[in-house]
């Protein structure tokens, strides 16, 4: 342990040193012996002694943690797999503090097969350990009832209540019903159909639900071409029909080969404060559940860690027995019997690519319904990431961007744009004219406005943005730093430079740039900013090189001084117009005399 923090951790000393380099389950307690934080280790003394051997390496979130952590109880296991089990377990019934929270609070449906004779197939949210067989859940419950649908079609079966025991059935104790009138069942009340018969029916609905089809398929062939050897004709024509319904389901299913059979498929998809990870069953290349989890962080989780959680949450919830995981990278994650699939090209990659667009849907339609709720959840949203993306150590509220703009030095201009809590402010966008640059040089004119924006900002008392972006490279962004450097604001305010060709980010002293994802919200952000700028910059530039070439073609004409042609563009906006303008409108706005030059110089012919 660290000396200088012994104070904190004394009495922690003697447990850790004593832990066993075991699998098995850590448990942190605060004063008052509440559980904070549950975690899982290969070897339980490695990972525990790394929290206080590694304290001044890690986040302020996990030096906080360990800070509040007074005493540590451990559960040693056999695996890694039950250190898995056991912690996702933990997590759910303690909800510690410092834990990944899942938040999926919701009772998912199951389908039932009943303990009974003959059994009824049914959909529950209630799961009865009495011997009955359920399949799910079903987050996706409308694939639970087409899945129903399916089954109930193809296999008639009761849906009584009625206590079908092989004695009360001799007895006559029960009638048929209009279900039975309607096709619907079989009649195993009266009789009509016997016990092994029903069962067969139940088999092959199991093998349904499990996404089994080809099973089901090939019985069906089988009892079709046993019915038209035997010229029962109009029973193999109903057996052709289940299999037509059989495959329209299937070809309506099958995404990707058929070969591929019983695997799970996750991705992730992870901002600064959320993770969303997107879980599907596959059973013969048909997709037979789908279900996405939404994972708050609160020890800046790496994917891999949050990937593990999910993967652990989610197979035990959904009771999968899958032998294979396609997954977008490796996790410390062991499972005994289990391949772990990291597809480059073919059919499991598109599987995985499926799952991703499913999970970037799901974020979207989050973030879209967080945004009706907290109109500024998006703002802060987009000003975490920024923080984290930039290096940032407070949130870039206050950003503000410039450019130059000139044609070969002529009319040399700059602009900045200002923006708030990621929106633009248009009240504090801002125009320059260059004063004391002579000729086209950007870097000279970049230093001067930087220090006039920021040298009047000081003299005012006005606050400073977190955030200066620079339209530019990395000279840009150095002759910026000279003038941020001479106001002594350096490391109060975050500067860099954005080079347009391949979207760099550039900080100062630092010669090697940042690359940001191409997707990012902050790249978006920035560019936005940068654009606007320019835009801003280029329209200033285009009035005052008009206003200089107007200038221009009326002092040629002789007799005409400032103040003349200052009234004349009142009154007429434009040289065009003043050359379109009668001599009488002429002679009406500024005499006679004058008019009559100036008509002279557009009309010398006449």
């Amino acid at each position: 342990m660290s000396h200088s923090l012994n104070k904190y951790f004394s009495h922690l000393e003697p447990i850790v040193r004593s832990l066993p380099q075991k699998p098995g389950v850590y448990q942190y307690f605060d004063d008052r012996n509440k559980i904070i934080y549950v975690g899982k280790a290969k070897n339980l003394k490695k990972r525990v002694s790394s929290y206080f051997s590694k304290i001044n390496s890690v986040s302020g979130k996990v030096q906080m943690l360990v800070r509040k952590i007074a005493d540590i109880k451990y559960i040693v296991v056999d695996t890694e797999q039950d250190a898995l089990l056991l912690e996702n377990n933990l997590i759910k019934k303690y909800r510690p503090h410092y834990n990944v929270a899942l938040k999926d609070d919701k009772t998912f449906p199951w389908i039932c097969i009943k303990n009974e004779p003959f059994p009824r197939v049914f959909s529950t949210r209630h799961v009865i350990r009495d011997g009955s067989v359920y399949f799910g859940p079903y987050a996706n419950v409308r694939l639970m009832n087409t899945l129903m649908d399916l089954s109930r079609r193809l296999y008639p079966l009761r849906n009584c209540n009625l206590n079908l025991t092989e004695k009360n059935i001799k007895a006559g104790k029960f009638r048929v019903c209009l279900e039975y009138h309607l096709g619907n069942c079989k009649g195993p009340c009266e009789g009509h159909q016997d016990l092994a018969d029903y069962d067969l029916s139940i088999n092959s609905i199991k093998e349904i639900i499990k996404g089994n089809l080809q099973a089901v398929n090939r019985q069906l062939k089988e009892l079709m071409m046993e019915y038209a050897g035997k010229l029962e004709f109009e029973k193999a024509h109903l057996i052709k029909e289940k299999l037509e319904l059989l495959d329209k389901f299937q070809s309506k299913s099958t995404v990707v080969n058929p070969s591929i059979n019983n695997v799970d498929v996750f991705s992730i998809l992870s901002d600064v404060t959320t993770a969303y990870v997107n879980f599907m069953k596959v059973m013969n290349g048909a997709i037979i559940q789908v279900h996405t989890i939404e994972l708050v962080k609160k020890l800046d989780e790496s994917p891999e860690e949050l990937l593990s959680i999910a993967v652990t949450d989610i197979r035990q919830r959904f009771e999968s027995q899958a032998p294979e995981i396609i997954l977008p990278f490796l996790i410390d994650y062991e499972v005994p019997g289990v391949t772990f699939t990291i597809p480059k090209i073919g059919d499991k990659k598109k599987l995985l690519e499926l799952s991703e667009r499913n999970v970037k849907y799901y974020q979207l339609e989050k973030e879209k319904q967080k945004d009706l709720v907290d109109p500024e959840h998006r703002s802060n949203r987009i000003l975490a990431q920024m923080t984290k993306d930039l290096r940032m150590t407070e949130p870039p509220v206050h950003i503000e961007c410039f450019d130059n703009s000139n044609i070969q030095g002529a009319y040399p201009v700059a602009s900045m744009v200002c923006f708030k809590n990621t929106k633009p402010d248009k009240s504090e966008y801002r125009h320059f004219n260059i004063k004391t640059v002579e000729g086209p040089n950007d870097f000279a004119s970049m230093e001067e406005i930087i220090y006039r924006r920021y040298k009047r900002l000081m003299d005012e008392n006005s606050g400073l943005p977190q955030l200066v972006v620079v339209d530019g490279g990395k000279g840009q962004l150095s002759a910026a730093m000279k003038s941020i450097d001479k106001l002594g604001l350096h490391g109060k305010m975050t500067v860099i430079g954005i080079a347009k060709k391949l979207e760099e980010i550039y900080y100062p002293n630092d010669p090697l740039p940042l690359y940001l994802d191409k997707k990012s919200e902050t790249l978006r952000i920035i560019q936005q900013m940068r654009d606007e700028a320019h835009r801003f910059g280029i329209t200033h530039h285009r009035r005052k090189r008009e206003k200089g070439t107007i200038t221009a073609q009326m002092t040629q004409i002789e007799g005409i001084g400032y103040s003349t042609n200052q009234v004349l563009l009142r009154k007429f906006k434009s040289v065009k117009n003043i050359k379109l303008a009668t001599l009488a409108e002429l002679q009406e706005t500024i005499g006679k005399s004058k008019g009559n030059v100036v008509y002279s110089h557009f009309h010398p012919e006449e």
